[in-house]
């Protein structure tokens, strides 16, 4: 393996921030990333919006009302995203660090598996329907994107955030599908600190060591898009 291969991963906290921004900003490091480019994970915050996948039905798009609706490039069908849910983005080099989709798809579940199993909250992956369940219950929703054999969307978990806008649509295609939340099962879930086991998690699933950028750094191409470092979590 090369070196780019194999250097830590550099974790950015964005903080919160619009959703359309940091889907560009996601775009434009994937179209001009070389062999060089330092793989990245991206955490964030969003604030409310409904996100419509490359597959994904008008009709479970039920009635947004005053949430706007991003037509995006990720797999999957419509979601929620907004303030108190933690959202992962792995802007990896998938063709030179030799990870298969399905490989960083189990990943991602399996990293925020091992973070409710830290709280003793017993959840699962479902091979008919990507993302993680407690019981019957989605917790946390998944798309990705490889374009020029790199990857970028990600994964959303839900941590404290209003789940009401959940009803506004049929979560990830599914009509009636019951969403929950970290707070539901524990009382006064820390953000930040459920960010950093989900980071650890994945890493370690991932078998590579990270490194945290300083406080209040973003990527370029998040500054490039008009992103604010001020923005918090």
């Amino acid at each position: 393996m090369d070196e780019a291969s194999t250097a830590p991963i550099r974790v950015f906290q964005l903080g919160r921030q619009a959703y359309l921004p940091v889907w560009q900003a996601m775009r434009e490091l994937t179209d001009t990333r070389d062999a060089e480019t330092q793989d990245q994970l991206w955490v964030v915050e969003h604030e409310p919006v409904f996100t419509q996948g490359q597959a994904g039905k008008p009709e479970h798009l039920l009635m947004p009302g005053d949430i706007p609706v991003v037509q995006t490039d990720r797999g999957g069908q419509i979601t929620y995203h907004g303030p108190g849910q933690l959202v992962l983005y792995p802007l990896l080099d998938v063709r030179r660090g030799k990870i298969g989709v399905r490989d960083l798809v189990t990943a991602l579940e399996q990293a925020v598996v091992g973070v409710l199993a830290d709280e003793g909250i017993e959840a699962h992956a479902r091979p008919d329907a990507p993302g993680v369940y407690v019981g019957e219950a989605k917790i946390a929703s998944l798309g990705l994107r490889i374009r020029r054999g790199a990857s970028f969307h990600g994964v959303a978990l839900n941590v404290t955030g209003d789940l009401a806008p959940f009803q506004r649509i049929n979560p990830c295609g599914y009509a009636g599908m019951r969403m929950v939340r970290l707070a539901d099962f524990v009382e006064g879930p820390c953000l930040s600190a459920v960010a950093q086991r989900l980071v650890a998690h994945l890493a370690r699933l991932l078998g590579r060591d990270t490194e945290a950028a300083m406080p209040g750094e973003l990527p370029a191409h998040c500054l490039a898009q008009g992103l604010s470092s001020k923005a918090s979590a």
